[in-house]
């Protein structure tokens, strides 16, 4: 990944789709390394994408916000390039960091279902939902911080092997 190409990363393009826009984003983080990581969380992402992804898991914008702990002033703002950066561009990165190992657990999957599986809209559904290891709390509220997000991703994990059902 180059820097120009990480600059636009989590921003609009006018020949993309925002669906498309989201699985090369998706795609660029799953193969960074964590040097370009590091700069993917410090450019951070267009609060146009995170309107985007939060209709990917079928959840309102206002609500991503609200998981992101997102300060009031910036969604806001209109402006489509507003910019979630910092240690908002490290959660929005964690959410996708979500949606890949969601990904691949459906992947590894030899369900029939399997293969018409919304990752996303089971994802954005999962986080909702008390979860018992979590001490009766929902993934949305702890993966506004860098160790909820560790917290949850090992939740998530331990459903593929069956640890937590």
């Amino acid at each position: 990944m180059n820097k120009r190409s990480m600059k636009r990363a989590g921003g609009a393009r006018a020949d993309m789709s925002a669906d498309e826009e989201i699985d090369v984003f998706v795609r660029r983080v799953a193969e960074a390394t964590p040097l370009e990581r590091i700069e993917l969380e410090r450019q951070g992402v267009t609060l146009s994408f995170l309107r985007s992804f939060a209709a990917r898991l079928g959840i309102s914008a206002a609500h991503l916000f609200e998981i992101l702990d997102l300060p009031r002033t910036i969604p806001a703002r209109r402006d489509g390039e507003a910019r979630a950066d910092g240690s908002l561009g490290h959660v929005a990165l964690a959410l996708v960091d979500l949606l890949l190992r969601a990904q691949e657990i459906a992947g590894s999957s030899t369900s029939a279902e399997a293969a018409d599986f919304d990752v996303a809209k089971w994802l954005g559904r999962w986080i909702e939902l008390p979860q018992p290891a979590l001490g009766g709390r929902r993934p949305a509220e702890l993966i506004g911080t860098a160790t909820g997000a560790r917290v949850v991703s090992r939740l998530l994990g331990a459903l593929e092997s069956g640890a937590y059902q």
